[in-house]
């Protein structure tokens, strides 16, 4: 009966270290089993047990949003992609609202973010798509 709390103090010291909620779950369904062993149920109603206490907290920890998956969205995060925020000079725009732009020494396709004034000068890059970067006037001042 104890080597289920033993199991499931390890587990609970192994979320701790890693923290991915996963491990909680099986912590809660070996801590089950050792319950379902202190009232003296069969070996593998214990198994039964600690598996379904297991598998039923994954819903819960779903619905409450605690694995919600947190992503990153590469395209416009400055802190994943240092293009992000830095600055392109743009000649003219087409009708389509995209221009060519040189940037780091290549030539790029830049298209206007939406909602912003189709001016020419410097704009700053909120996002890249593949070769494609999206730009908006800097609110920097030129000098």
């Amino acid at each position: 009966m104890w080597i289920w709390f033993g199991l499931s103090a390890l587990a609970l010291i192994g979320e701790v270290m890693t923290g991915t909620f996963y491990l909680l779950l099986v912590a809660v369904g070996l801590a089950a089993g050792g319950l379902a062993a202190m009232v003296d149920v069969g070996f593998q109603w214990q198994l039964v047990i600690a598996g379904l206490a297991a598998l039923a907290g994954l819903p819960i920890l779903r619905a409450t949003g605690v694995l919600k998956k947190r992503e990153v969205n590469s395209a416009r995060n400055a802190d994943v992609n240092l293009d992000i925020g830095q600055i392109v000079q743009v000649q003219a725009w087409s009708q389509d609202h995209t221009a060519r732009v040189s940037y780091r020494g290549a030539n790029w396709q830049a298209v206007l973010a939406t909602g912003q004034p189709c001016l020419t000068g410097p704009h700053e890059i909120v996002e890249i798509h593949g070769s494609q970067l999206t730009v908006a006037p800097t609110r920097r001042i030129s000098e």
